[in-house]
């Protein structure tokens, strides 16, 4: 989570999210590393989970096949967001960006009243 603390949060189309590897999970809760599947899911690693859930700002897409496939055309998709949340950012007085970052985490996730 240390690269999570942020004002804006991307994620790339292919790329997950986690304090573990769905193995790991699987292991502890299930004690079968074989149902990573299933703990994968219970996780919500992967980024549509994670821009529903507030955890994520945006998801940068993929070239078809996959980032490694044509890392050039990735650099360029990271610069051009990192520019465009930089842009948006900039006039903010520290004070309210602050603000709006307690605002964002107190939101992240779903909660259910007992």
């Amino acid at each position: 989570m240390g690269l999570g603390v942020g004002d804006k949060i991307a994620m790339l189309e292919h790329s997950y999210y986690s304090v573990i590897s769905p193995e790991g999970c699987a292991s502890i809760l299930y004690k079968d590393a074989s149902k990573n599947d299933e703990a994968a899911k219970a996780l919500k690693m992967h980024p549509e989970d994670l821009l529903s859930l507030n955890v994520i700002d945006f998801i940068i897409q993929e070239p078809p096949g996959g980032a490694h496939l044509c890392p050039e055309k990735i650099y360029e998709s990271v610069k051009s967001y990192i520019l465009q949340a930089f842009d948006s950012l900039k006039n903010i007085k520290a004070d309210m960006l602050l603000k709006r970052r307690y605002k964002k985490f107190r939101n992240m996730g779903d909660f259910i009243k007992l």
